[in-house]
């Protein structure tokens, strides 16, 4: 691949603030991604049970090793970034090379086509995987060019808030109006509306990507060396505060998966109230409020305790919509208590995650921005979807579930116990890991101040 790289701003501007326009379109890349693969941790459990025809049990399990198996091309991927020397850049290429086969291979996941029995359970597991493939390949970018970007901590913060913004509206466009336009588009039938609704948000997503890779520039990944295989894997030795963070970055994406997956069965069959989803996941967005908020909170609180914050935030909403039963009041106060922390938790492993770069290449002396986001964030974010799959999927069918029946009262336990006690455990231990990430954070500075001098 060609050597020559794009590089016309200023060094000043390498180092520090990042334009106006540029964070606009970092902020696509995320609005792009959710709008697509939310509507898998939202409605792909649902899809596969309701709508594609298959059991409870054969679902969960599917999402589960699916996962689990796709999940371990998110190194892959971030060695291949890592190793990636282009005329556009280390990260930054992947925007245009992935967004179209991206898109398609999420439109075929949520396509019925006419098949039964193992063939069709076959089709949903390759559709499933590839697209969760390109959607690692296409989201691990997202998080590595970060760290080349700026070199300045203060701007990547806000620069990933303006990220967050943006995925939290892709992801208010995909749990808001999925169910709606699949209503409208299918006119009674969920299986062509589903295809016809993954298509729309298909298309926004690819001129989403398109638009972030013509405006963003790395200047980082400029000086980078292509970082060998073996380097990769030692750049995690002894990067303690990477793995502080990405024990609790899986936590919580484990925990949010699950409410999210399970909100759909819970308001259908113990609220009766299946009409309100598209409502309740409308106030998501709500979370908006601290992503805006996480600039001004980190520089007065440090960012592990805005993680933990909002992990308490999440596990107390998930009590409040339990002691509201079928009080509508009290579920949709939960329901925003739950979000407002997400978007804190959500947000600042990917800032962290920009802080432990910085800390193996001082540490081992290795810069693996690549490998080390792309495990800290894509495989977070897979892994958390199939084990919030299926454990949620695990439960309800021991329970007794019956897709589209009346549910027993112990399937109706089942439910209840998926959708508010799973996420509340799995919430409460994501906070361990950052009790003990104080102690790199305090360091951050002095690394920053060392990597520099060695730099020049």
């Amino acid at each position: 691949m060609s050597t020559r790289i794009e590089s016309t701003e200023p060094a000043r501007k390498a180092a520090g603030a990042v334009p106006f326009h540029r964070k606009i379109s970092y902020s696509l890349t995320d609005t792009a991604g959710n709008l697509l693969y939310c509507v898998i941790s939202s409605y792909l459990l649902y899809f596969y049970t309701d709508v594609f025809g298959l059991s409870m049990g054969i679902a969960g399990t599917l999402l589960f090793i699916t996962r689990l198996l796709d999940a371990i091309d998110a190194p892959l991927w971030g060695i291949l970034i890592d190793r990636t020397k282009s005329k556009y850049g280390q990260s930054r290429p992947y925007f245009l090379w992935l967004a179209i086969p991206f898109a398609v291979f999420m439109v075929l996941t949520f396509t019925t086509p006419d098949l039964s029995g193992t063939a069709k359970i076959a089709y949903a597991a390759a559709t499933y995987i590839i697209a969760g493939i390109l959607y690692t390949g296409i989201s691990t970018p997202i998080t590595s060019i970060l760290p080349n970007l700026s070199t300045d901590s203060n701007e990547r913060v806000v620069l990933n808030s303006f990220r967050m913004v943006g995925g939290n509206v892709g992801f208010f466009i995909a749990t808001t109006f999925t169910l709606p336009l699949v209503t409208l588009f299918g006119q009674g039938n969920d299986q062509k509306g589903f295809t016809f609704t993954l298509s729309l948000f298909g298309v926004m997503a690819v001129i989403m990507f398109f638009i972030a890779f013509t405006n963003l520039r790395e200047h980082t990944a400029v000086k980078a060396k292509p970082v060998p295989i073996a380097k990769s894997f030692a750049a995690v030795k002894r990067n303690w505060p990477w793995i502080l963070v990405v024990t609790a970055n899986l936590c919580y994406w484990i925990g949010l998966n699950i409410r999210s997956s399970t909100l759909v069965y819970y308001l259908q069959y113990n609220l009766n109230s299946k009409e309100l989803v598209p409502f309740i996941n409308g106030l998501t967005s709500l979370q908006l409020i601290s992503m805006v908020l996480i600039p001004l909170f980190a520089v007065k609180m440090g960012k592990h305790k805005i993680m933990i914050i909002g992990l308490i935030l999440a596990a107390l909403g998930q009590v409040v919509i339990l002691t509201g039963s079928a009080n509508l009041t009290l579920i949709i106060t939960g329901w925003i208590i739950g979000a407002l922390g997400s978007g804190f938790a959500c947000s600042m492993p990917f800032a962290m995650l920009s802080d432990t770069v910085d800390y193996g290449e001082w540490k081992n002396g290795i810069r693996a921005s690549g490998f080390l986001t792309s495990i800290g964030s894509a495989f977070c974010i897979k892994a958390g979807s199939g084990i919030g799959g299926l454990l949620p999927a695990w439960v309800m069918d021991r329970t007794g579930y019956i897709a589209g029946g009346v549910q027993t009262p112990a399937a109706l336990s089942g439910i209840q116990f998926s959708f508010i006690w799973l996420p509340f455990i799995i919430f409460l231990v994501g906070i361990i890991p950052m009790f003990f990430y104080k102690r790199f954070e305090m360091n951050e500075a002095s690394i920053q101040q060392d990597l520099m001098a060695r730099r020049s």
